[in-house]
């Protein structure tokens, strides 16, 4: 039985990234991107267990990895970020992993990091 991140220590948290990463790494380069999208979504939940929700604030934009506009954080619920992208009043919710506190303008305007669709 697997635990749930909640349950598990940092290292094994990392250690689950690492496999996270590697095996999504390898399901891009071999073509499966919806398999490669859901082991990133995964990546990022992990990482959201080695983060402190209170560092991040209602009312406030951050970047989301992956996306080019910035999001406006409405509430947090545990690890999640609830909120809506500047242009759409839709909501969404993002784990916090996948948030960056954007110091820069530029940030605003881009927020993909790496050349493939697949940014962890």
């Amino acid at each position: 039985m697997t635990k749930r991140y909640s349950e598990m220590t940092h290292d094994e948290i990392q250690s689950e990234m690492q496999k996270l990463r590697a095996e999504g790494m390898r399901k891009y380069q071999a073509g499966y991107i919806s398999e490669a999208s859901i082991l990133e979504t995964k990546f990022f939940m992990a990482r959201s267990y080695l983060l402190n929700p209170d560092d991040y604030f209602s009312g406030q934009e951050y970047s989301v990895i992956g996306y080019d506009e910035p999001f406006y954080v409405r509430y947090l619920n545990g690890v999640m970020a609830w909120g809506h992208f500047r242009t759409s009043e839709e909501e969404k919710a993002f784990p916090i992993g996948r948030l960056e506190e954007i110091t820069h303008p530029a940030q605003a305007r881009a927020a993909v990091l790496g050349k493939n669709p697949i940014s962890f």
